[in-house]
């Protein structure tokens, strides 16, 4: 009986670590996400810029 729950609770600390993993894949998921997001501005910023020479060159 006693291995029982020890095994028990072996097991419930490989689904805390498995959780906590899959977690970990998350945030890392978004962090990923974020900086997509952060090169998008920055091409769009540097497309702005594009257009300001753009226009400036004409007049």
């Amino acid at each position: 009986r006693e291995r029982e729950r020890e095994k028990e609770r072996e097991r419930e600390r490989e689904r805390e670590r498995e959780r906590e993993r899959e977690r970990e894949r998350e945030r890392e998921r978004e962090r990923e996400s974020e900086r997509e997001r952060e090169r998008e501005r920055e091409r769009e910023r540097e497309r702005e810029r594009e257009r300001e020479r753009e226009r400036e060159t004409k007049v």
